[in-house]
């Protein structure tokens, strides 16, 4: 019933009289299997059985997880292998004579695809979109398309990849002259408040059987919706079998800025229009006027203003939803980064779903967009480094066109740590190579790479890192400030920092700094081998994976942040800074054991004892008090180290209040709690959508009688969801291995966070979650028609 659904659907789709270009969603409708199965690429496979599953599809993150997992600790110890995907579709009658495409967004990894047995083409890599035209060997009645996703050879990632398709899939149908895949780039140079000149360059295809003649038309649509400028190309000849190139230079009055403050996005809407005026095709690009630079003396600037990059790089998972990550998530989670004081953010050390990067466009967020992680030198032995001679260039030109117009991204790094650096000839090549192709594509950015221990492979001394447009370094940030001092004509960026007070410190007094990095934003699935099992995941971000911020992520926003902040947290081990130290020192160094920090005033010791309180605060004053006896007040550290009391532990409340002058610009306080009493349950998302990209999320909380969260509470948590799905449940721990889609879940520091999908209907979801000898905790979502 559901192929025949699909295969309906898609009839309904598509029309005898075809818009020029139509692009649908092949997501719904998927037979999938597990293993290598014989003959799954020919259409007479029996797939009855096969189990039916959408996309994006990580099945990986299903479990179980395995201290013998192959992928290793890198990998979160979950399992990886060889699956097959089978899609069965009918041909409409409006294809007929026109030209159709299936686009994966990405295919983890070294995937095979079929259409009724042959063979489209095989890629490595799994984060880059694959596109084939499916035409010649499209048939009457039922077609097959088969993919072959093969994660079996491990370790193959330092951090967990997934495995399958797990990015969305369409269909592209469109008249035999077209434009090209990821022709269009639009720039706007000339800005000024009174116009900009928009540049429009694009390729057309011609595949049918003759010349063809067509001009190029362009409206470019104001954020606003309306029409701000239209222009056209003269008549181009365009040969049969053969791309063309063409272009269109419009001049955009009173042009809105894309900035941080205010992410506007125009649309340019490009057609192919042919002799008799008959729209051949079209596509809506979206981009940003603005003018970004880098200056070796000063660092970043964005339409005149010098902005430090105050960045965090991040992983592409999401949590409990694997690598197959809805919309929602990201922006949830950037949202809750920005709220740190965010600016900016790295893609480490892959190229993400093109959806993050629209997402960064909307948010104002400026981009490090980074596609590999190793060159010729491997990290694992399976890893990208087998391809890189063979694919590197055809990913990297495939990577920057992809890319090249959201206005979020600044600056495109070639690599991270790569070990190649040891053989400076390679090296130099590959740099030589890699940025040549970045600046065909795109003169307009500049190129930097993450330099791994710069002066133990003299990257400064041998002329590597002048190759770089600008020079990047990870960690040891005074290594780079003498770089810069050295050769003051480079231009500087921390591309990966640790988030140490004196990393800070020297990037904030150094106006030649771009900027910074944070290793990292988010706590991420994988690269859990120093930990070792039954750790699943790595703790460094400034938010767990549910996104809850931690003490850290609280100190980084009395540095970062525009806002008044005034947060309280109680300093129960110290921290090591190892990042100066030569790598062998710094692993080996002993970190003290225990949280740091934690955001409460209820020790597991409720008798008299001292503790250590610690507020970050960007203001002027702040003064602390307990149950309402002040503590006195202490001015900010011009080194802008949290401000400490020594104070004897009482139950009761402990508040800090900070000022400017006589004015309470904010304040934060800490309850002591009491036994666990109850569920609470939240959520900043009222009303949601339809479909995989429109999660509803909602927090769990431990709470007392008096509703006081109950931060070392552990209760087996159990959730029902009505109306909807239980998309995943997730706390947070580095060492849980409950499956993700499992209702029970233990709670984490009090914790949990649940995620739900809509049915079909506008009926409220609904949400219980209950907790032996505790009160359930209810609440219900909205669903948007």
């Amino acid at each position: 019933m559901n192929r025949a659904f699909a295969i309906v659907a898609l009839l309904m789709a598509t029309t005898a009289h075809a818009a020029p270009r139509e692009t649908l969603p092949f997501d719904s409708g998927w037979l999938f299997a597990k293993g290598d199965v014989k003959d799954a690429e020919t259409p007479a496979l029996a797939d009855a059985a096969w189990q039916q599953v959408a996309l994006p599809h990580d099945w990986a993150i299903a479990g179980p997880f395995d201290e013998k997992a192959a992928a290793t600790g890198s990998g979160a110890f979950l399992p990886t292998g060889i699956a097959w995907y089978r899609k069965h579709l009918s041909m409409p009658t409006g294809w007929r004579g026109r030209r159709v495409f299936v686009q994966f967004d990405g295919v983890m990894e070294r995937s095979g695809v079929w259409l009724n047995g042959m063979h489209l083409g095989y890629r490595p890599n799994g984060s880059l979109p694959l596109r084939y035209e499916l035409t010649p060997f499209l048939r009457d009645g039922d077609n097959v398309l088969a993919v072959r996703a093969d994660t079996a050879s491990q370790p193959a990632s330092r951090w967990y990849a997934g495995s399958g398709i797990n990015r969305h899939v369409r269909l592209i149908v469109t008249d035999p002259v077209h434009l090209d895949a990821d022709a269009t780039v639009v720039r706007a140079t000339a800005i000024t408040a009174a116009s900009a000149t928009v540049n429009v360059d694009t390729s057309i295809l011609n595949q049918s059987d003759a010349t063809a003649t067509a001009r190029i038309a362009v409206d470019l649509v104001a954020p606003d919706g309306k029409v701000a400028a239209h222009g056209e190309s003269a008549a181009l000849s365009l040969p049969a079998g053969r791309a063309s190139a063409g272009s269109v230079t419009l001049t955009l009055p009173r042009p809105r800025r894309w900035d941080i403050a205010d992410p506007a996005l125009y649309t340019a809407r490009v057609r192919v229009l042919a002799a008799d005026g008959r729209s051949l095709d079209d596509e809506q690009v979206r981009f940003g006027v603005r003018e970004a630079k880098f200056e070796a003396a000063t660092g970043f600037w964005l339409n005149g203003r010098n902005v430090k990059l105050k960045g965090v790089a991040i992983h592409a998972d999401g949590g409990a939803f694997g690598n197959a990550v809805p919309l929602a998530f990201y922006e949830r989670r950037l949202r809750g980064l920005m709220a740190l004081g965010v600016n900016a953010v790295r893609t480490a050390h892959n190229p993400f779903p093109p959806e993050f990067l629209d997402l960064c466009d909307r948010l104002g967020l400026i981009v490090m967009d980074e596609p590999f992680d190793m060159w010729t030198v491997g990290k694992n032995p399976q890893d990208y480094h087998l391809f890189f001679t063979d694919w590197s260039s055809i990913d990297a030109r495939a990577f920057v066109r992809r890319d090249r117009n959201h206005p979020s991204i600044a600056l495109w790094s070639i690599g991270n740590e790569i070990h190649d650096t040891a053989y400076p000839v390679v090296t130099q090549s590959i740099i030589a190579r890699l940025k040549a192709i970045f600046h065909e594509e795109d003169p307009t950015r500049p190129v930097t790479m993450a330099l791994f221990r710069p002066n133990t492979t003299h990257d400064y001394d041998n002329g590597t890192a002048d190759m770089l447009d600008v020079v990047g370094q990870n960690y040891r940030e005074t290594e780079l400030a003498k770089a810069h001092a050295d050769k003051p004509s480079r231009i500087i960026i921390g591309t990966e920092n640790s988030k140490n007070r004196e990393s800070w410190l020297v990037i904030r007094d150094d106006p030649a700094y771009s900027g910074m990095f944070l290793w990292t934003g988010a706590d991420y699935l994988g690269e859990a081998d120093r930990i070792g099992w039954p750790a699943i995941s790595n703790p460094s971000g400034l938010v767990d994976r549910i996104d809850a911020v931690k003490p850290i992520g609280w100190e980084r926003q009395s540095w970062w942040s525009t806002k008044p902040v005034v947060r309280i947290a109680r300093r129960v081990t110290k921290v090591v800074d190892v990042s100066e130290m030569p790598t062998m020192v710094g692993i080996a160094v002993p970190q003290p054991k225990g949280p740091g920090a934690l955001a409460d005033w209820s020790p597991a010791n409720r008798a008299a004892h001292d503790e250590t309180i610690e507020v970050y605060s960007n203001a002027p004053e702040v003064e602390l008090s307990v149950n309402g006896r002040s503590l006195g007040r202490k001015p900010r550290n011009a080194d802008d180290k949290a401000r400490q009391w020594t104070v004897p532990f009482v139950p009761g409340t402990i508040r800090a209040v900070g000022y400017d002058g006589k004015r309470v610009v904010a304040r934060d306080e800490l309850t002591t709690a009491g036994a666990p009493a109850a569920i609470r349950l939240t959520s900043a998302t009222p009303t949601i959508g339809h479909g995989f990209d429109a999660v509803g999320f909602v927090e769990v909380a431990v709470v007392d009688a008096k509703g006081v969260p109950v931060p070392d509470a552990a209760p087996l948590l159990e959730a029902t969801v009505t109306h909807g799905t239980l998309a995943a449940f997730d706390n947070g721990s580095i060492t849980d291995h409950t499956a993700f889609t499992s209702p029970t879940r233990t709670a984490q520091d009090g914790r949990a966070l649940l995620m739900v999908l809509a049915d079909a209907g506008t009926a409220p979801v609904t949400i219980r979650v209950t907790a032996p000898g505790l009160k359930a905790g209810t609440t219900a979502l909205k669903v948007a028609p």
